[in-house]
């Protein structure tokens, strides 16, 4: 039987963008400061500047700051005063980080997620497979 639409398809033309070096501003864990070496900011690339990345976003709230867009950042906070389950709260608080991790295009995946509730404070240690390689994270 014929048709009158024609079975051919248009080729899609193949866009390859490749993502640009990843760079951020080198971050002190510890104290939760920017790193500045003679009054200028350094700047770290590949796959510190992503590990540096997961690391603002998992403790930036997400929806709370006008300056991040709603993709940005993390729900976790949202498990405080929750009646859940110890279970319960430990599989939200794991979708919660891969959720805020996947969002960035140097993130490939994100390895085994280990979280721990003490007291009000949620500890968070995993591996994140970047475009780079691998980085574990503590936050």
């Amino acid at each position: 039987m014929s048709t009158i639409f024609p079975a051919v398809q248009p080729e899609m033309e193949e866009t390859t963008s490749a993502l640009p070096l990843a760079q951020e501003v080198k971050w002190g864990y510890q104290a939760g400061t920017p790193v500045f070496s003679a009054g200028a900011p350094v700047i770290v690339t590949g796959a510190e500047a992503v590990k540096v990345w997961c690391w603002k976003a998992l403790k930036t709230p997400r929806y709370r700051h006008d300056v991040y867009s709603w993709a940005y950042g993390s729900e976790a906070e949202d498990l405080i005063g929750q009646a859940f389950t110890a279970d319960v709260k430990r599989s939200e608080a794991i979708r919660h980080v891969r959720e805020a991790l996947l969002v960035s295009p140097y993130v490939t995946g994100v390895g085994e997620i280990s979280v721990e509730f003490t007291g009000d404070r949620l500890m968070v240690q995993c591996s994140v497979s970047t475009v780079y390689g691998e980085v574990d994270l503590n936050v």
